[in-house]
């Protein structure tokens, strides 16, 4: 009796639920039946499970409903790695960031420039560099004018 009982109330609430809810909570059961069927002997949750399961915490807010083979704390753990293993990558393999070094003679001029024009700040120094053509930044320039 409870159990039809249980069954007609599930009925109701999801008949006023969206579609696309329902579906991907379909969705998500089902991947948890196949993840049973699949571990007879109970190991871990394979890559392409723990994958799903953040894809799902990204595109549906009622990711937490279905949940019975993990905690939602698993789930957010797992995005959380998977950011950081993210940010690993591209840190690595990126290039150096920040701006070019500036190279010694064009810090040799600045000094120069800033000694013999005590009255020109670095607005003026990096004005002058860019009509002889060096490509610093006004930035760097008064770095380099206040440490004279």
């Amino acid at each position: 009796m409870i159990v039809s009982l249980r069954h007609l109330l599930g009925w109701i609430v999801s008949s006023f639920r969206s579609r696309e809810d329902l579906v991907l909570e379909n969705l998500a059961l089902r991947r948890q039946l196949l993840a049973l069927h699949t571990q007879r002997p109970r190991t871990r949750l394979t890559a392409l499970h723990k994958l799903f399961w953040v894809a799902l915490r990204t595109f549906w807010s009622g990711w937490r409903k279905p949940l019975i083979l993990v905690t939602p704390r698993s789930v957010v753990n797992w995005y959380r790695a998977g950011f950081c293993l993210y940010w690993t990558r591209i840190s690595r393999f990126s290039r150096v960031g920040g701006r070019k070094r500036v190279s010694k003679e064009v810090r040799a001029l600045i000094f120069r420039m800033a000694a013999e024009n005590p009255t020109w700040g670095a607005p003026r120094i990096h004005g002058e560099l860019l009509k002889l053509g060096f490509e610093v930044s006004e930035r760097s320039v008064s770095r380099w004018v206040w440490t004279t």
